[in-house]
């Protein structure tokens, strides 16, 4: 599995990928169609250029083709007097305190083969020990059982269950799941995912 800078270079792939069996995708917007898709890449890129998101496409090595996006999100910055919604001054050099990952959406032949797990854990890694975040987030629709279980997986803990927080994929008002990673126990976090992927981590 690699991650790879999400362009529209990847609209085709990915409108393959969201077009295999879209009733795995009751609980999360994914893009349907080629117009809907480029539309969804150029917003996460106009995004990512106001230092708002970091946005993947995931290529699944095992066939060589792009099967779903990933992103960082929600960045914030806490060094200097500004919401966590402003874009950061200097994306050059500049990294956040905390982000959320999200928008992840795999077509249906990669889910439940390890592709989320491993994309999940190199962006963990890069979020605590390359920007060295204090917490990353992860949120999912109160009734998607699959993605709260994928989720608690990784070692995240709930946070608690904000209600009537947003629209939902199906346009019901949803609830939605709060669950968190801390910087202090990314190293257990680590250990465990290193475990579940057959790394050997150095002593």
């Amino acid at each position: 599995m690699r991650l790879e800078p999400l362009s529209l270079a990847a609209v085709d792939d990915l409108t393959a990928a969201a077009g295999e069996d879209r009733s795995t995708y009751r609980f999360t917007r994914v893009p349907e169609g080629r117009e809907d898709m480029a539309a969804y890449i150029s917003e996460a890129l106009a995004e990512q250029a106001e230092s708002r998101t970091v946005p993947f496409a995931i290529r699944w090595m095992k066939t060589d083709a792009i099967v779903g996006t990933t992103r960082f999100l929600n960045l914030c910055y806490w060094q200097r007097p500004q919401s966590c919604d402003a874009p950061a001054r200097n994306p050059v050099t500049d990294v956040p305190d905390v982000a959320d990952i999200g928008y992840t959406w795999l077509a249906p032949s990669a889910q439940r083969t390890g592709v989320n797990l491993e994309s999940k854990f190199l962006m963990l890694l890069h979020a605590f020990e390359t920007w060295q975040v204090h917490r990353i987030t992860i949120k999912a629709d109160v009734r998607n059982t699959r993605s709260r279980n994928a989720i608690e997986a990784l070692g995240a803990r709930l946070e608690g269950i904000r209600r009537a927080e947003t629209m939902g994929a199906d346009d019901t008002v949803r609830d939605t799941a709060y669950y968190s990673i801390l910087s202090s126990e990314w190293p257990e976090v680590r250990a465990l995912l290193s475990a579940r992927l057959g790394l050997v981590e150095a002593a």
